[in-house]
């Protein structure tokens, strides 16, 4: 069973959600690409730290620390956290505050340093991520995998999204779709699967005219259980 033609899955969506007003009243707008390229480091920091934090845990636990997140991390300027010893960040770990997981505070160091290492190359890191095209999205996730601290799987997918950046993301509703459709059939985080389901998401906004945030959620509300986005 191959993959169908946008329309068809945007028809089931509507039918799914009520109607069209309603499915669309439901979809996220992404950025344009100056206004990521103008985001800067320390919210890239900041997105970072929140997602490794929430993975495996509990969100609004960790929404409801994040204002002592902030502030325990200097407002995760780059600068400030680079210049924390190991001894500061086992402090950190240990402060009340926050969530206290020595091995994800390390975290906000080596994702600073990556940050850092980005910036001097390019400008900023919201330069760097704003060069990253609809064709090439996963790459952008193998390189936060790769060059970054806990981002890989959709820890690094779901931060972009949080920043209203331009991304499809694989929850559990798109994996089967794509697996029952043939789009993949081994691992997801191959880079076979990758690259097969970023070539299928461009050829659906080739179809639409839609953004991938907006396709990622349509495809989303039109299978699996029949629930409201989140």
């Amino acid at each position: 069973m191959k993959a169908e033609h946008y329309s068809a899955i945007y028809q089931r969506a509507c039918e799914r959600k009520g109607g069209e007003r309603a499915l669309e009243a439901m979809l996220a707008s992404p950025l344009s690409d100056d206004e990521v390229a103008a985001i800067s480091d320390d919210r890239f920091l900041a997105a970072m730290t929140k997602k490794v934090f929430q993975s495996g845990f509990v969100w609004r636990v960790i929404e409801q620390k994040w204002p002592a997140f902030e502030e325990v991390f200097f407002d995760f300027n780059v600068e400030k956290v680079l210049l924390m010893p190991d001894e500061m960040l086992e402090q950190k770990a240990s402060d009340k505050r926050i969530v206290r997981n020595y091995k994800k505070v390390m975290t906000v160091r080596d994702n600073a340093m990556m940050i850092n290492d980005v910036a001097r190359e390019h400008g900023s890191f919201g330069k760097f991520v704003a060069g990253y095209s609809s064709e090439s999205i996963t790459d952008l996730w193998l390189f936060l995998k790769k060059r970054g601290a806990r981002l890989g799987g959709n820890t690094g997918p779901y931060m972009l999204r949080a920043l209203g950046i331009d991304t499809f993301l694989l929850s559990r509703d798109a994996e089967d779709y794509l697996r029952r459709h043939e789009v993949i059939d081994g691992g997801a985080a191959s880079l076979k699967s990758l690259r097969a389901m970023n070539k299928q998401f461009v050829e659906w906004q080739q179809q639409s005219g839609r953004s991938l945030t907006a396709l990622s959620q349509i495809l989303a509300l039109s299978w699996g259980s029949n629930r409201r986005l989140d």
